[in-house]
């Protein structure tokens, strides 16, 4: 699964959306048929994932001291505040209104891709972020490190047993 590309799209006056159709594809694998959001802790934008994904925020944060503050600041932040945003038969979710208010959306919404996350924006708050990050790389002259190379799991396919396996 893997989100890129930044969309922008309309927002209707009942908070519908369309979610990018390459977003949809990335998530069809998944138990549930839509996306989680919760309020971004470092920006002013809404944090997007899948339910796997979601499920591996759980785990780590299983892994901190239990009843810590750290611990429980995070499940607060990011658990006890997503949303369960199920796709309609159009493809689209309804962005429950803290969540437009929080994000300052107003007519139009950029999807961004991050990987195996995205970020949901008002497109006006966004653009002048996205060119100071080009901006900082280029300075910086950063450079990626790429990892080894992770063949895709194939899917499964069905064999009919051999004679040798039914004896």
């Amino acid at each position: 699964m893997l989100f890129t590309g930044t969309h922008i799209h309309k927002l209707d006056r009942k908070g519908r959306v369309s979610v990018p159709k390459r977003f949809r594809a990335a998530l069809e694998s998944e138990t549930f048929a839509g996306i989680y959001l919760y309020e971004s802790p470092k920006q002013v934008a809404l944090e997007g994932c899948s339910e796997s994904h979601m499920e591996r925020i759980a785990a780590s944060l299983d892994a901190l001291d239990m009843f810590s503050d750290e611990a429980d600041d995070l499940a607060d932040t990011i658990l006890g505040a997503s949303h369960m945003l199920p796709f309609d038969g159009e493809g689209r979710i309804i962005l429950p209104p803290e969540l437009i208010e929080f994000a300052q959306i107003t007519d139009q919404v950029a999807f961004v891709g991050r990987g195996r996350t995205f970020r949901i924006w008002n497109p006006d708050i966004y653009k002048p972020l996205q060119t100071a990050s080009r901006t900082r790389t280029l300075n910086r002259g950063s450079t990626l490190k790429l990892g080894p190379f992770v063949a895709p799991a194939k899917p499964a396919t069905h064999t009919p047993p051999s004679e040798e396996d039914a004896s």
